[in-house]
């Protein structure tokens, strides 16, 4: 039956021994069923291996014959239970089902029915019932003899079991361990008399539970119990209470167990007890930043992979050796703890999930997540082949030629030697990648230029070096060099350097010489020094800010460039060095986003908070705004984004936050009061208006943003919550509440601050205002200024329809007849008003925005030619934006070409160089002898066009 086609001439004596030895065990009846079922040569193949790989398993099928029937026959035996009514039948049904699940993976495998991953979620899930079920039987056992477990509230307790490593990952291999922390709630006793703590109630649990599981006997065990990854290990206490752990983890917790503490999950308890636990670590293991200082313990950690390799001769090991299972799980790791704080999609437990997803943010070049993947997958059925052997906990390769002709068998290659070329190839992969890593930054960089300046920073402070550090710094462009001195020591002597331990002053030491490195490659080295310098200081206590630029060259490069073009960038990055994560990818932070690119994404990222906590979304959203500035900022300092793509980007940025600020102010009002009669998420029948440089999508940095709310809601109705209002006062409600996220200043200060005046009647008119009454104010009572206004107002966030008809609407006003006599006069006397009060310029000084022939003079030009032309021309107010008007007047042959083009010409010069200047912290103002030619173009167009 066992043939040549099935079976290696050298191995077919021993498989014909092994098969008769279980047919006369099993008796006739049984030997010929089985006979039967191996006509099919798969199963007859599948068979071969199993016994020929297994020990245990041949074990297995002797002890119970109809073991072997059973997996012949099935494609799953699930996990029965059988039932049990003592400690003693407990164990014995968990033995009895912990052999016949490994029995079964053992088989699956080497029959090629299941893949690595599914036999690994068996043994998980294996893992899990066990537990479960061991840890219910024996609370309730305790709970008979001394109550229920309590709170001081008396609310019932219950102990919750964190699976760590492969069981949290659902990873299980055919011999792991199991490492396991035990919590409960909260202290208390117990409901019986007599009673005693939860902690002893918890503690006797524990130890009945590993009893259950660990224990070895004559139906052997179920799972080796691992608890040396609990709080102070072996002498910490078994089981511990949520606030003692969360305070362990917060004053004592060691890089090694945030690297453990990714893979923890509940397998055990309560799920919202659970979730409770769950929530209290996750600060612990991920960082709210990019966290590079993780990077050392990493490679601590590799050194000593690579002394246990060397000592204990365990260079055939495939977990541990190199090339191994361990450094394959430490690639995928080392980017959990650096980034999973930011990026929470990289909180994925499972290797071969989270292996896809760092290839598609980018963390890995194209095709190295496939790579490891399968590289993976081989080194994992290895393991199990060696473990299935004898059922013992081993991942060393075999030195005997029998042993390894074996494996190579029941792994279905021809040979050793093929399989061992197989396992050299994706060893020498995972090396590879492994050490890519964490190779330490002067093994992937460029040799770095700081050397130089590490005595001149080690010596600032130092009198008698003086002369020579001053020498140093002129010569390199540091000038004046007393300045640049100056600043160094004031650094170097503060208290907040004194104070530092140890580990961040050997990051600033490390970052301070590439810092004067890079600055003097600038073309004004003192002026990025100034500038960067506050950021240091400002992360100082937080050093692993420090450990991001020392590990990344290329963040210190795009940090100097960007302080050295803008102190607008400087400033926001001392304020908020989170934003440093942004520049680790200078792709991305120079590559522009579109208006949908930016709305998804800040959608996205809100998605990720519970709706529940407004708080958070509030920060989310100020850090996604400064980011994203930080960006455009960058884009527009690199030349990769024009002026006009500026303006544009930010305006979609405000766009995007005004909607999901809305849609987070809607669901609060929803939420409290009900929604309005006939209103939903999708229709609130209320829109947010946009006037001035938001409407005409000329947002610079830090403008403000002028809106107008109007509804179109019946104002009689009312909500349908249970605290009911009408929908007047629900839509005044929510415009304050939007207003309040946008205006709050949390720490990290407000999203923008929102001027509502250009409303009907002002600051003394309603905040909000129905459809009906803002036509019947802007036909019967409007000023000009305020048809002027309209001339750039634009929906954009709210109701889809009611934006559709406010353009309808504005279209309508604007397209109004009107003297244009007297409209000359009264935007000439608004514009001779507006000059008297906010012209800066003078005898020295040019205002680019209010000086005669500046922005505002091309501002109110238009605003001009649409009001007075807009009723023979409609097409000159479909858009908002100055340019696009200019261009349309010209298109409806009102304006010549030459004349549009030479408007537009000044209206790009001023508004760029005002973009500079804000860039630059400089006030909107020039030398008198700049711009002449542009201020006579827009003057004689003035005399031509309103005389």
């Amino acid at each position: 039956m066992f043939d040549s086609a099935i079976c290696p001439e050298p191995l077919q004596p021993q498989l014909q021994s092994l098969w008769c030895d279980w047919s006369e065990e099993a008796g006739p009846e049984l030997a010929g069923e089985a006979k039967e079922l191996l006509r099919d040569r798969a199963l007859r193949l599948g068979l071969a291996r199993s016994f020929i790989g297994s020990e245990f398993f041949y074990r297995q099928c002797r002890r119970q014959p109809q073991l072997l029937i059973d997996l012949l026959k099935s494609d799953d035996l699930g996990l029965p239970l059988a039932s049990f009514d003592s400690d003693e039948s407990l164990d014995f049904s968990l033995r009895q089902l912990r052999n016949r699940t490994i029995a079964e993976v053992i088989y699956r495998d080497f029959a090629d029915q299941w893949d690595i991953p599914k036999a690994c979620l068996r043994l998980s899930d294996l893992a899990e019932l066990a537990i479960n079920t061991a840890l219910q039987w024996h609370h309730d056992q305790l709970a008979q003899r001394y109550g229920e477990p309590r709170d001081r509230l008396g609310r019932a307790q219950s102990m919750v079991v964190l699976g760590m490593g492969k069981l949290g990952a659902r990873e299980l291999n055919l011999s792991s361990d199991i490492d396991l922390i035990f919590a409960y709630p909260e202290p208390g006793h117990t409901d019986n008399e007599p009673c005693v703590e939860n902690q002893k109630f918890f503690q006797r649990l524990g130890q009945r539970l590993i009893k259950s599981l660990d224990a070895v006997n004559a139906d052997g065990f179920v799972f080796r119990v691992d608890m040396r990854l609990r709080p102070y290990g072996d002498s910490g206490p078994l089981v511990s209470h949520f606030a003692a752990l969360e305070d362990y983890y917060q004053t004592q917790g060691r890089e090694w167990e945030r690297y453990a503490m990714v893979k923890a999950r509940p397998v055990a308890g309560k799920s919202e007890v659970a979730a409770e636990l769950m929530e209290l670590l996750r600060p612990f293991t991920y960082r709210r930043y990019i966290d590079f200082s993780a990077i050392d313990a990493l490679r601590e950690m590799k050194a000593l992979i690579q002394r246990q390799v060397r000592a204990r001769g365990l260079t055939d090991n495939i977990k541990l050796g190199r090339g191994g299972i361990r450094e394959v799980e430490f690639i995928a790791q080392a980017f959990q703890l650096i980034r999973g704080g930011r990026e929470p999609a990289l909180r994925e437990r499972n290797l071969l999930k989270l292996l896809p997803l760092l290839e598609s943010d980018g963390h890995v070049e194209p095709g190295v997540a496939d790579e490891l993947a399968n590289c993976y997958l081989l080194l994992r059925r290895v393991e199990h082949a060696l473990q299935a052997y004898k059922d013992q906990q081993t991942q060393a390769l075999p030195q005997d030629q029998a042993e390894r002709e074996r494996l190579a068998f029941a792994l279905g290659r021809d040979s050793w030697d093929q399989l061992y070329a197989e396992l050299a190839g994706v060893r020498n992969v995972v090396e590879r990648e492994f050490d890519t890593v964490i190779a330490p930054p002067e093994e992937i960089a460029e040799p770095r230029v700081a050397e130089e300046w590490q005595g001149l920073w080690g010596s600032c402070s130092e009198g008698g070096s003086e002369e020579v550090n001053l020498q140093t710094l002129e010569n390199i462009g540091f000038s004046p060099a007393r300045e640049a001195l100056d600043l160094l020591q004031d650094l170097n002597d503060s208290s907040m350097v004194a104070a530092l331990p140890a580990p961040s002053r050997a990051r600033l030491d490390q970052f301070m010489p590439l810092l004067l490195a890079a600055a003097s490659l600038q073309e004004r080295p003192l002026l990025v020094l100034g500038r960067v310098l506050p950021l240091v200081r400002s992360i100082l206590r937080r050093s692993a800010y420090l450990v991001l630029i020392n590990e990344n060259p290329p963040v210190l490069s795009q940090l100097v460039q960007l302080c050295s073009a803008s102190p607008r960038i400087a400033e926001q990055l001392a304020r908020h060095p989170i934003l440093l994560d942004e520049l680790l990818d200078s792709r991305r932070l120079l590559a522009p986003a579109t208006a949908a690119d930016i709305a998804d994404e800040v959608r996205r990222e809100l998605l990720r908070i519970d709706p529940e906590d407004l708080e958070l979304q509030m920060e989310a959203l100020r850090y996604f705004k400064q980011s994203q500035s930080l960006r455009i900022a960058a884009q527009e300092v690199s030349g990769a984004l024009p002026l006009m793509q500026v303006s544009d980007s930010l305006t979609w940025l405000a766009e995007g936050i005004l909607q999901q600020s809305l849609s987070l102010a809607w669901a609060q009002m929803v939420g409290k009061y009900g929604q309005p009669a006939g209103a939903t998420a999708e229709d609130m029948h209320f829109a947010i208006v946009a006037y001035g440089k938001l409407g005409g999508l000329e947002l610079s940095h830090g403008s403000d943003l002028d809106i107008v709310f109007v509804h179109d809601a019946d104002p009689q109705s009312y909500t349908d919550g249970d605290n009911s209002i009408d929908n007047l006062r629900f839509y005044t409600r929510l415009a304050q509440r939007l207003i309040h996220i946008l205006q709050t200043r949390t720490l990290s200060g407000p999203l923008y601050e929102v001027d509502t005046r250009l409303r009907p009647s002002g600051n003394s008119g309603l905040l909000v205002t129905s459809m009906t009454a803002f036509e019947k104010y802007q036909r019967e009572s409007a000023w000009t200024w305020e048809h002027q206004a309209l001339v750039r107002a634009r929906p954009v966030a709210g109701s889809g329809p009611l934006c559709e008809d406010f353009q309808a609407l504005r279209l309508r006003l604007l397209c109004e007849p009107r003297n244009e006599g007297k409209l000359r006069e009264e935007v000439i006397a608004m514009r001779n008003k507006m000059r008297t009060h906010l012209d800066k310029s003078n005898d020295q000084n040019f205002d680019l925005k209010h000086g005669p022939g500046g922005i505002v003079d091309i501002e109110f030009l238009v605003q001009y030619a649409a009001l007075a032309w807009a009723q023979t021309a409609p097409s000159i107010v479909r858009y908002t934006d100055n340019i696009r008007i200019l261009e349309s007047l010209n298109d409806a042959g009102l304006m010549p070409a030459k004349q549009v083009g030479h408007l537009i010409d000044a209206y790009k010069a001023y508004r760029s160089e005002g973009h500079r200047l804000a860039l630059q912290h400089l006030p909107g103002t020039v030398s008198d002898d700049r711009f002449t030619a542009e201020r006579k173009t827009v003057l004689t167009n003035w005399q031509q066009l309103l005389g």
